[in-house]
């Protein structure tokens, strides 16, 4: 994460990475006497990687402050400086002047720097992250353990400027279709026209655009899937503004095959065949210990024959992103929630059966919920472009669920190419695209659906000789007992499922996480516990089934 550009499809020359060495301290509030700490950003305080691996407290304040040199630009041209991200609340200073306050822990931002710039400057970030949960806190506590865990804070994706003309692209909205792209360009000023020039196998195409938005048919159209993952690289020339993107051609949908609603890939039965990905590393804690490591971890899930991850409560560096698009992964995204967890309500009874409790109704005075939708559409927008997302989950186990119906008629519009899950696991309401269940305590068994099924989650099996100090759902001392167990599940509930209706299965999980060991791989990735061969089978024969 350190040297990877950080916003792939939307690529210029002019890349300038901030990340590596930062002057660092801690104060309860004011700023520091001095910076007497290293810390190596992107990666938050709390990660060995970091160099500074100490937890922060919900009093404290994060100081950051690095140097660099004014970066060359001509008369005219703009200097933007970003963030991927910084959780929680941020206040960003560029030689003591103050450029903006950014809240919200998992999207980017960005300030013109142009006219603070100097010969030399000082760049000062500073940051508090109470873990409030009026905004998005995903699975972070300060005191974890079990499905919790360790709270990340500050800085932790790349930081970097670029320089662009006066008039310069701001945003790309790619949607696909078999045979054509939708290619709409925006602009900080009126759209002054540009030049697209797309590859394809055969010969460039080149669109002069007259309009921001142009359809373009592309001949002999090779699809995007898991096993065919092809791109279409493209460049926009907007006056003295060049960028570098990629699409694929792909659709999500769904349909009835053989009077059964099914979800589609390329308008085909498909089988989301997935596990559940967490996205943490014992190193770089949310962030892998290098550029390489989204890469090893979805050939890590292929090699094991699954096409899908579901990406649980967190938004990741847009690299992950790039990293599913090229070697091939299905993404259904979460939407990271906020507001309350109630343990009893939304863990324990639904567990035993009880899914149908109350949710919360829309309240115009609770900002959780204000902050909640506008978090939503912000993902929406800064993720809309990369092929490998399927599909969104709005709520999951009802954690800070509100008004289910009424979001999901808030959120469909802007993204009516992929599908919602609304309520994962229960308490579900009668707007969603498919019917999503968590089962892990007893045999999965399928009811009739008017909507495509998919099971979000199941399994959570544990290899481990000492199950008392660890989390799980069902626990295994010998390897052979373990994979005998996983096969069982797939095969005896799993695969007589899909004739009636089940369209994907999302097994708990890929990688352990700190005390929850149940997943396929090892924390470190050292270890992978399953059985490739044995896995790859079952891939087979689930998406046998499908066809």
């Amino acid at each position: 994460m350190l040297n990877a550009y950080p916003r792939p499809q939307l690529r210029r020359e002019s890349f300038i990475n901030l990340n590596g060495a930062w002057d660092f301290a801690v104060t309860d509030g004011g700023y520091p006497a001095r910076f007497s700490d290293k810390i190596n950003v992107p990666y938050p305080p709390e990660a060995p990687l970091s160099g500074v691996c100490r937890r922060i407290r919900p009093d404290e304040t994060m100081w950051y402050r690095r140097r660099f040199p004014r970066p060359e630009h001509t008369e005219g041209e703009r200097v933007i400086l970003h963030f991927g991200a910084v959780d929680q609340i941020a206040e960003v200073l560029l030689n003591g002047t103050l450029l903006g306050r950014h809240a919200g822990g998992y999207l980017p931002f960005f300030f013109d720097v142009t006219d603070a710039l100097q010969d030399d400057n000082e760049l000062v970030v500073n940051a508090i992250d109470t873990l409030d949960h009026t905004f998005p806190w995903g699975k972070q506590k300060q005191k974890p353990g079990g499905m919790w865990y360790t709270p990340f804070s500050g800085v932790w994706q790349t930081v970097w400027m670029e320089v662009v003309p006066a008039v310069y692209v701001t945003d790309l909205k790619l949607t696909p279709q078999l045979d054509a792209i939708t290619i709409a360009v925006g602009t900080n000023a009126p759209f002054p026209g540009a030049v697209l020039t797309i590859e394809t196998p055969n010969a460039p195409i080149r669109v002069d655009m007259r309009a921001p938005e142009v359809t373009v048919p592309i001949p002999d159209p090779r699809l995007w899937t898991p096993e065919t993952p092809h791109l279409y690289p493209f460049t926009v020339q907007c006056g003295a503004d060049t960028v570098r993107s990629y699409f694929a051609l792909r659709t999500i949908s769904q349909g009835v095959v053989n009077g059964v609603p099914r979800l589609l890939l390329n308008g085909k039965p498909y089988f989301f065949h997935g596990l559940l990905d967490q996205g943490y590393d014992p190193g770089g804690l949310c962030l892998p210990p290098d550029d390489e490591g989204y890469a090893r971890d979805v050939l890590a899930a292929k090699a094991q024959g699954f096409n899908t991850l579901r990406k649980h409560i967190r938004i990741e560096p847009l690299p992950f992103y790039e990293a599913c698009d090229q070697l091939g992964m299905l993404v259904i995204q979460d939407f990271v929630n906020n507001g309350k967890y109630r343990y009893l309500h939304d863990t324990v009874l639904p567990t035993i059966g009880f899914k149908r409790l109350r949710e919360e109704g829309a309240d115009r005075k609770n900002p959780a919920q204000s902050i909640f939708l506008a978090t939503a559409e912000g993902t929406i927008a800064h993720l809309y472009n990369a092929p490998c997302i399927a599909g969104w989950t709005i709520f999951n186990e009802g954690w800070g669920q509100f008004s289910a119906d009424r979001v999901y008629d808030t959120l469909k519009p802007l993204d009516p190419t992929r599908f919602f899950d609304t309520t994962s696991g229960w308490f579900r309401k009668k707007k969603s695209d498919v019917r999503s269940e968590h089962v892990y305590f007893h045999k999965f068994r399928t009811e009739r659906s008017e909507k495509p099924l998919l099971l979000s989650e199941f399994g959570g099996y544990v290899l481990t000789d000492d199950p008392k100090r660890k989390y799980g759902y069902k626990f295994f001392a010998d390897r052979d007992a373990y994979q005998k167990a996983v096969s069982q599940l797939y095969r005896d509930e799993i695969l007589p499922a899909i004739p009636q209706g089940l369209c994907g299965a999302i097994y708990t999980q890929l990688t352990d996480v700190e005390s929850e060991e149940n997943g396929i791989l090892s924390y470190d990735r050292s270890t992978v516990k399953t059985d490739p061969d044995e896995m790859r089978a079952i891939a087979a024969e689930l998406m046998n089934a499908i066809r």
